[in-house]
């Protein structure tokens, strides 16, 4: 019987279930053009309105997954795994757990994304290298996983190719949130991947893209049953995004403040423990830890001992970067030319910070894009960011400001003061309130 795309998308207008057959051969013209854009765009608007059963959200995700090349590591000797973020401010994780990881014995081939809206992207802040590359060869990227046991890179145009091109057009056709849609998108890159397993770090408060712990929850309910309905061992922890994860904000300083966390000249406390807590899934997950506390401990070690660091340094060489990168920082990492210090309006307790407000304030300096074509300043951004309880008054500002001209940095100046709120004390919440496994 001839395949009539239109039929799938009635049948998905009316409510009705797709089968995984369906699904597959509409993805799959899709990916080959006979399905035209204006059909994908009708069937995302449908799957928004409609929803998907969690049978029609694994067979999405392996349709995508099957359009382009899926990765073999069979080859290594030792577990494969990697994280996924939903997205943050000062939220620069990826960089020291990758080397975590590889410093235990997990191989961590890292496909990330760039920034979007507020959050900042991982593969910005790599960019912030002198000659790191994010786009190697299949064959370099192999060869850097094998021999460094981490690479952090950019998706190849050879891995799952549907969600690129879906994603164009959910982004212009305002159906984006869609959780059906944002869990293919996420998981089908991360089975293309080729991983063992997968831990999830799902953000939750002002500065996420699902604001509600209850939002949050489900978005990562439903990329763990997906996940592992796919094959893929997967968990999540719910962390809090009501300020920001670091007290950097913006690529190059992201930066600094990963390596200044790695060699332990400075840890932000809330960083370290999410960081750590996601590694330690990751062992358990794996099978190099018999229990929570074990595989604590052995990445405490991998970070302490300074293991770590000696991976992220032979990762960064192995990709085009110095291999001095980690003792001489401060010769590669260029200052942008305006950095003082931004005072709260009046003294008092940090009661409130619209996180969101503060990674637009970075956007704004042009740390982030406006467009997708815009180019970064890496340079650019905030440090010293002050947390949620702390005293802010004439003595102590919020924040410290790097811009690239007086103009910006008066613009990011406000931006950043307004999203910070006075009061006498924050609310209660908790860093990590909740971990999600597999529905029994």
């Amino acid at each position: 019987m001839v395949f009539l795309p239109q039929e799938v998308i009635a049948k998905k207008r009316d409510g009705q279930t797709l089968s995984a057959d369906e699904i597959s051969a509409f993805i799959s013209g899709f990916a080959k053009g006979t399905v035209s854009n204006a059909q994908a765009a009708a069937f995302a608007m449908a799957v928004y309105f409609k929803d998907m059963t969690m049978p029609e959200r694994v067979a999405l995700t392996l349709a995508m997954r099957d359009s382009g090349e899926v990765l073999d590591w069979s080859d290594l000797d030792g577990p494969v795994a990697d994280k996924h973020s939903t997205g943050g401010v000062g939220d620069n994780v990826s960089l020291m757990l990758a080397p975590i990881l590889a410093a235990i014995g997990i191989y961590v081939p890292m496909i990330s994304g760039r920034g979007l809206g507020h959050t900042g992207g991982t593969l910005d802040k790599f960019d912030a290298i002198p000659g790191y590359t994010t786009s190697p060869d299949n064959a370099l990227f192999r060869k850097v996983v094998r021999e460094a046991g981490c690479a952090i890179i950019g998706q190849t145009a050879d891995l799952a190719p549907a969600d690129k091109a879906l994603y164009a057009i959910r982004d212009v056709t305002a159906t984006v949130e869609s959780i059906p849609l944002i869990t293919a998108s996420i998981l089908s890159k991360k089975l293309a991947a080729g991983l063992g397993a997968l831990v999830l770090d799902v953000k939750t408060g002002s500065g996420a893209f699902m604001p509600t712990l209850e939002k949050s929850k489900a978005l990562a309910q439903s990329l763990v049953d997906v996940a592992n309905g796919a094959g893929l061992k997967t968990m999540a922890l719910i962390t809090d995004m009501n300020q920001p994860l670091a007290s950097a904000a913006g690529n190059g300083l992201e930066v600094r403040n990963a390596v200044d966390f790695l060699t332990g000249k400075h840890q932000d406390p809330r960083l370290r423990e999410v960081t750590l807590a996601l590694c330690a899934q990751a062992a358990a997950m794996t099978g190099l830890a018999a229990d929570g506390a074990s595989a604590r401990k052995l990445v405490d070690d991998a970070l302490d001992s300074g293991r770590a660091t000696e991976r992220f340094s032979r990762m960064v060489a192995a990709l085009g970067g110095p291999t001095d990168f980690v003792d001489e920082m401060d010769s590669y990492l260029a200052p942008a030319p305006i950095i003082r210090d931004v005072y709260a309006d009046g003294q008092g307790t940090i009661a409130a910070i619209d996180t969101r407000g503060v990674g637009m304030a970075v956007v704004a300096l042009g740390g982030g894009r406006a467009t997708p074509t815009d180019s970064i300043d890496h340079s650019v951004g905030f440090d010293r960011l002050l947390g949620l309880g702390a005293t802010a008054d004439s003595h102590t500002p919020i924040a410290r400001i790097h811009a690239r001209d007086h103009a910006s940095a008066a613009d990011a100046e406000t931006r950043l003061k307004t999203a910070y709120r006075l009061g006498d004390k924050p609310p209660q919440s908790e860093l990590i309130p909740a971990y999600i496994s597999p529905t029994e």
